[in-house]
């Protein structure tokens, strides 16, 4: 995944990782990805990839909701 230092909306990262974005929303909220809050909330792209490798491969599952 290389999304740089691209920020990117919740509905972006969830469209990543195939999750609903209230949950990537919830992610930024505990601290468990950075993200900058403003107007519309945009999450730190470079900071994306360390936690992909850091979450257990059940949690790429698509959660209940269908993939795209």
């Amino acid at each position: 995944m290389d999304t740089g230092d691209r920020l990117l909306t919740p509905g972006e990262v969830a469209a990543l990782f195939r999750v609903d974005p209230k949950t990537v929303t919830r992610w930024a909220a505990a601290g468990r990805i950075g993200s900058i809050r403003t107007v519309r909330a945009l999450l730190e792209g470079e900071g994306l990839a360390a936690f992909e490798d850091d979450m257990p491969s059940s949690s790429h599952q698509t959660n209940g909701h269908r993939p795209h």
